[in-house]
């Protein structure tokens, strides 16, 4: 059997849209390490290439969105009988991939329950980028990791990785037409505006410091602060976009906060998800009300309660 070697990105004389008859032919072509497995990678180095393939009921494919459901817990009929874990080598590859920006093939097949899937043997349909991950308490009370996957360059991806799948309209140009640069595309966005507002409030009340660890980022222009959404807005969460559901954070800890690494009980006390320790408490401002019900959907992401 011929060594697999992991390449990130594309390979040369496989373009998107190639097909493939079966996972031995992808495999040979360099483009996913397994002939079963749905991830290609390794928590060192990053998961290189997913198949979608109905391997998880939970996966839902948008075309240009992925909800991708991870490795683990299942007998071999594909019955889920334990909690998934990012321990799972094939989990923290796609965190990895996530956390340090590495783009991962997407190869769907003729199993996969979707409108994008191909009717036979295998497709291989470009390169995505992960945005994000969490879990899901499936209704049989077992949990599954879940990673949101975005195809690059396209409009979710271009636009803001938290818009809604479903609210984005492409048309290709005429290319006889174009006067800009071959390959761009018009995109059409309806969706419901980002509200300006809501930004502008939240940090106005908390003066542009962190509601964890209550400092700023100091810059030539003055200080500076993020607002993160506590249920994210995107697809499959679709939290809401108002005050009551967002936080004024530093960059620290609003990725300490939307990859797990911190979660708040409904006393607003900031948990340390590494250590189990007790923070501190959330900094509040009278005009400010957090809604404990978004505060407990973060929760249940990351913690089995």
């Amino acid at each position: 059997m011929t060594k697999y070697v992991r390449i990130f990105g594309e390979i040369s004389g496989h373009p998107e849209k190639t097909h493939y008859s079966t996972r031995e032919e992808v495999r040979r072509a360099g483009l996913h390490a397994h002939k079963q497995a749905g991830i290609s990678g390794t928590a060192h180095e990053g998961a290189d290439a997913i198949v979608l393939n109905g391997g998880y009921p939970d996966d839902c494919d948008y075309g240009d969105v992925v909800i991708y459901t991870g490795h683990g817990g299942q007998d071999n009929g594909k019955r889920q009988i334990a909690h998934q874990s990012l321990d799972d080598s094939g989990n923290a590859a796609l965190v990895k991939s996530q956390l340090d920006g590495l783009l991962v093939r997407v190869i769907r097949g003729y199993e996969e329950e979707s409108e994008y899937a191909p009717t036979n043997g295998y497709r291989y349909d470009g390169l995505f980028k992960v945005v994000r991950h969490w879990f899901k308490t499936r209704d049989d009370g077992f949990r599954v990791c879940q990673f949101r996957l975005v195809k690059h360059g396209s409009a979710a991806d271009v636009l803001d990785s938290d818009i809604p799948h479903d609210s984005l309209q492409v048309a290709d140009d005429d290319p006889t037409k174009s006067t800009g640069p071959a390959g761009r595309s018009t995109v059409t966005l309806n969706k419901v505006n980002r509200s300006a507002a809501v930004v502008r409030n939240v940090k106005k009340w908390h003066a542009n410091r962190c509601q964890i660890c209550g400092q700023s980022v100091d810059l030539p222009s003055g200080p500076s602060s993020d607002v993160a959404h506590i249920r994210a807005l995107g697809a499959p969460h679709n939290g809401p976009d108002i005050e009551e559901n967002a936080l004024c954070l530093c960059p620290n800890d609003h990725r300490r906060f939307d990859n797990g690494a911190l979660y708040i009980l409904n006393d607003l006390r900031i948990v340390d998800a590494l250590s189990g320790a007790v923070e501190g408490n959330l900094r509040i401002h009278s005009a400010h009300k957090v809604k404990v019900e978004y505060i407990q959907y973060h929760r249940s992401c990351w913690v089995d309660q």
